[in-house]
Parts: C-alpha cells; sequence; structure tokens
C-alpha cells in the first residue's frame, strides 16, 4: 500500500471527528482529556491500522520508507489528539531512530519487534539537574568486564511505564566531555524484578493523557552488548538521529493548527455579530487568512526540510534545527491569534467548540519539547561563518527533487547523516538564481528576501568566536532569526517554482501571502495582504471548509461523516 494510500485508510479508520455519531469523535476525545487519560479507543484504532509499522525501517520488517509519507500520516493523528500522536507514536520514533541510526542487527530486530506488535519504546535522554545539557548526565552504566552496573535516575520520560524497552543516555566513563557517554537499550524484560522502580507520573497543563515520569536504577546489570553502536559515542548518535525527530515532530504538530483553523472558521461561519456573520467582518477575516497562510509557510518549510533528510543528509545538522525553530513560531502564533478569534469560547471545555481550548494547551510543547527553540539556535549560530563564507552567494543550488512534491525520494540514509554541514547549504544558496530567474511579480516579493541574504553573509562572515558561543549577545541570534525566515522563504518560492502543474501551490496567490508575512520586520506588526490575494486565500479557504479537505499543502481529503462542513 503506498504512502497516501495509508495515509487514506487511516482517516477512513479514524473517522470524522467532528461528528457526534463518531466513537473517536472529539467528544470521547476531550472526555478522556478531563480524565487525564489517554485516549484509550484512539490507541486501540492505532494498533488496528498497525501504526508502530510505520516508526521501523523497510528493512527491518516494518513500512518506513519516506519521512514526508510518515508526517504526512501523523497529521492525521495530530488533527484529532496531540495526546495520541505524542503518546502514542511520536514517543517511540524518538527512541526508535537512535537504535536505526546506531545499533546492530539484534537491537534492530529487538525494537523492531516491539513496535511491529504494539508495543512501545522510550527514550530517557534528559536529567532535570542538567536540562539540554546532555553532556552532564549522571545517570551510570559503568562496565564491569562482559557486564554494565546501571545506577542513577531520569525524568520527564514519555511513557516510561508503558514501554517494553528504553533507550538511556548514560555516564560509561569518569572523563569530563563527551566521550564518556554510551546510549544504552535497556530492555525491561532482562532485568530482575525489583531491578527498576518508577517517579511518581508528572502533572501537566496540556498533553494530560501523556505519561510523563521517571525511572530510577540501583545497581542492575546488563550485557555490556546493550550499548549502541560505540561506547562513547552517545552524543554523536544523538545529534544525528535528532536531525531526523527535530524535523518530523514539529512536521507532524501542523495538523492541530489545521484543526485550531477549522474550528474558529466554523465558530465565525455560524456566529452574529454587529448584524452580520462574524467571518464576514474584515478584520476577523484577516486573521483566519493570515492562519490560513502561515499554515502553507509551516508545511511548506517543513515539507523541504523532511525530504532534505532524504536528498541532502548531509546538511540537515543546520536545516532540522531551523525547521524547529521557524515552523514551531509559526503554529504557536498562529494557534494565539486564532485563541483571540475565538473569544470567551476559547476557554470552554466542551461542547461544538470545547476541542480548542485542549488544542491551545497541548500545543506548548511544540516549542519547547524534545529540544527547545533557544537550543536550536544554539545548534546553528556557530555554522553561520562557514556557510555565509562558502555557501549563500556561490549559486550552488539545491536539486530540484528537493522540491517537486511529484518526484521520488532516494532511500533514507541513516549514516548519511553528519555532525556539521561542512560550510554547505544547497537550500538558502539556491535562493539568488530562484529570486532573479522568476516573473516580475514574484521578484518583487523574493528580491528582499535575497537582499537579506545578501546582508547576512557580509555580517555572519565575520563573527567572532565570542559571538557564536551559548553566551553571545541578543545581535548573533538576531542572524540566526534573520537565516531561518530566508530559509522559509526559500522553500515557499521553490516549492512554488516546481509545483506549477497544481492548481493551488502554482498560484502565486498563496506565495504572495507567505512572502509578505515573512518580510515582517522584527519587532514590528506582520503586514497585511494585498485584497486581492486574501480574496484568493478566503475563497480556498472557504471552499476546502465546504469539502472537508485538509488546510495544508497536501490539501487532501479528510474523512467525512454525518455531520456536514458549512461553508463560510
Amino acid at each position: 500500500m503506498t504512502g497516501a494510500a495509508r495515509v487514506a485508510d487511516l482517516e477512513r479508520r479514524l473517522g470524522d471527528p467532528f461528528d457526534p455519531a463518531n466513537p473517536l469523535s472529539f467528544a470521547e476525545i476531550l472526555a478522556a482529556d478531563e480524565r487525564g487519560e489517554m485516549f484509550a479507543a484512539g490507541e486501540r484504532a492505532l494498533d488496528e491500522f498497525g501504526l508502530g509499522a510505520e516508526f521501523v525501517p523497510s528493512a527491518d520488517g516494518g513500512r518506513l520508507t519516506r519521512l514526508d509519507h510518515l508526517v504526512e500520516l501523523m497529521r492525521s493523528v495530530y488533527r484529532r489528539d496531540p495526546c495520541l500522536g505524542l503518546g502514542y507514536g511520536a514517543s517511540s520514533l524518538i527512541a526508535g531512530v537512535n537504535v536505526w541510526t546506531a545499533g546492530g542487527s539484534a537491537q534492530r530486530g529487538r525494537v523492531a519487534d516491539l513496535l511491529l506488535s504494539g508495543r512501545k519504546v522510550a527514550c530517557a535522554f534528559h536529567e532535570l539537574a542538567h536540562g539540554n545539557d546532555m553532556a552532564g548526565a549522571d545517570f551510570a552504566a559503568t562496565p564491569d568486564g562482559d557486564h554494565l552496573v546501571l545506577r542513577g535516575r531520569k525524568e520527564v520520560i514519555t511513557n516510561v511505564q508503558r514501554a517494553d524497552a528504553v533507550v538511556v543516555f548514560a555516564r560509561t566513563g569518569d572523563r569530563p566531555g563527551s566521550r564518556s557517554h554510551s546510549l544504552v537499550l535497556l530492555d525491561k524484560a532482562e532485568l530482575p524484578g525489583d531491578a527498576l522502580s518508577y517517579l511518581p507520573r508528572f502533572r501537566t497543563v496540556g498533553m494530560r493523557g501523556v505519561q510523563l515520569g521517571g525511572l530510577v536504577v540501583d545497581g542492575a546489570r546488563i550485557g555490556r552488548d546493550a550499548v549502541l553502536g560505540a561506547e562513547g559515542g552517545a552524543l554523536e548518535t544523538a545529534m544525528r538521529a535528532l536531525q531526523i525527530t527535530r524535523t518530523t515532530l514539529v512536521a507532524m504538530s501542523t495538523g492541530l493548527l489545521d484543526t485550531g483553523l477549522r474550528v474558529t472558521l466554523r465558530h465565525t461561519a455560524n456566529r452574529t455579530l454587529y448584524g452580520r456573520r462574524a467571518v464576514d467582518i474584515p478584520h476577523l477575516r484577516s486573521v483566519l487568512t493570515g492562519a490560513f497562510a502561515d499554515l502553507l509557510t509551516a508545511e511548506a518549510f517543513a515539507t523541504v526540510a523532511t525530504r532534505a533528510l532524504h536528498v541532502l543528509p548531509g546538511q540537515t545538522s543546520v536545516y532540522a534545527p531551523a525547521v524547529k525553530y521557524g515552523v514551531a513560531k509559526l503554529v504557536l502564533d498562529a494557534v494565539h491569534q486564532l485563541s483571540v478569534v475565538m473569544g470567551a469560547r476559547f476557554y470552554l471545555r466542551d461542547g461544538a467548540h470545547g476541542i480548542f481550548q485542549k488544542l491551545v494547551r497541548d500545543v506548548k510543547p511544540v516549542g519547547f519539547g524534545h529540544i527547545g527553540r533557544p537550543v536550536c539556535q544554539s545548534t546553528i549560530l556557530p555554522q553561520l561563518p562557514a556557510l555565509a563564507r562558502r555557501a549563500w552567494l556561490s549559486g550552488d543550488g539545491a536539486p530540484a527533487v528537493l522540491f517537486d512534491l511529484g518526484a521520488d525520494l532516494p532511500p533514507l540514509s541513516f549514516d548519511a547523516l553528519a555532525l556539521s554541514a561542512g560550510g554547505r547549504d544547497p537550500l538558502a544558496s539556491s535562493l539568488l538564481a530562484a529570486a532573479e530567474g522568476a516573473d516580475p511579480q514574484v521578484r518583487a516579493l523574493a528580491g528582499p528576501f535575497a537582499a537579506r541574504l545578501r546582508d547576512l553573509a557580509a555580517r555572519c562572515a565575520g563573527l567572532a568566536p565570542r559571538d557564536l558561543a551559548m553566551t553571545a549577545p541578543n545581535r548573533s541570534y538576531d542572524l540566526v532569526e534573520a537565516y531561518v525566515t530566508v530559509l522559509t522563504a526559500t522553500a515557499c518560492l521553490q516549492l512554488w517554482r516546481h509545483n506549477r502543474t497544481d492548481a493551488f501551490l502554482g498560484d502565486p496567490a498563496w506565495l504572495s501571502a507567505a512572502l509578505t508575512r515573512l518580510s515582517r520586520q522584527p519587532g514590528g506588526p506582520v503586514p497585511l495582504l494585498p485584497e486581492p490575494v486574501e480574496a484568493r486565500l478566503f475563497d480556498e479557504l472557504s471552499q476546502r471548509l465546504a469539502d472537508n479537505r485538509g488546510f495544508g499543502i497536501a490539501n487532501r481529503p479528510f474523512a467525512t461523516g454525518t455531520t456536514k462542513e458549512k461553508s463560510a
């Protein structure tokens, strides 16, 4: 079954969440959220679909061949319940990619067997005392002959009690630095019954159904062959695997924004204010259209970055944190703006629009979960001088396959993921030629971003070492922000150029909307869309609502039930 067919099959199985007759409806999801539980009926549906197989590479018996297909599949889950998206699926993906990146055949086989049978794998990296400083982790896996002696605690682990195996970031040496840590695959079935205990579950504002907890191990012995890859290679493996999860997890979250926009559009289409429908009030219509433009922009950048994991794996060390930083901001800001439109309805925890307040709470981890946005900035910053000197003005652009959504992708190679882009940036490097070769209307929109890239090249090439450290001044991080904006604009421009046969993606209206909103100056207001552009996008938004189609780049049909969407 193709990726598109599997997405359609999952949509059919999950049904229309707005349909009250659907046992997997928003009403049932909200009831589980009120109880602080995972949505059990949703998990059963995902079990029946075999979602775990989507996280396992085809070489290991699963269905994972293309990450963009996985993202689109998971958007169907996230648009219904982000708790299911993270608690059922993404948490196992986070652990699994470390195994696919560094694990041996036996380790890969064990994790594949677990996921293919509907069980879960957890990832235990962080310790509250050290935050994102993984190299400071204290959890110890001390070598003792052919064994490792485990001692320590890990906190804030998704599914720690429900998982059959845990990938643990552990100290295996006494020297300072990253080479003293290794990744250990902890198979619970191999531990004595009293070797592991659990910390109390954390209570959270959002993602209430996701089980966050911790574990404590005191003296358990496991085989030394539990280490993933070479001893001392934990940080390198984690940084390579993070390129996949930073990119795909934030890309999946746009499904949440799709639902937030759909709920708000339905609400304003059926509410009367000042003698007319709320959706007909110019300002509210502008906010709705702006959120649509931001959703398209977020998915454009996320799509290109996800495809880059296949096409340009040597450069995704810079694209992955950029997409996490940029897409998370777009999603968070759009949901906030929609909450303003929802007004008092934003607070209601039940009724026709009750799912919205859950989305507002569940969206927050998009910015800080897994790896926070400030960490992404600090990951990008040290690479800017080399990119500025060697890549941005070189004219060496990315291959067309990166942007042509109808083109096949090369196989995903975990081995090809690199720790540094090596001063190469085919995405940003493709901007100048694309902007200069566009028609006059698009060239006028793209020109300022080309000018911004030239300015960035001049400013970043001369950055001193003190400007690249974690303690760098604010002006350095402003350069990161500008760079992410340029990458986002380039992704939008190139998707438009390479998909001109698509009736909507080939229309310059959405590109105009995306580039106009991206042109916002730091600290300034978001520019208003030209009236014809706003009208074109609002017509598209309304038609998709009436047809029950997704608001994202794929424009795919959603499951339908007894509830009919009312056109705006």
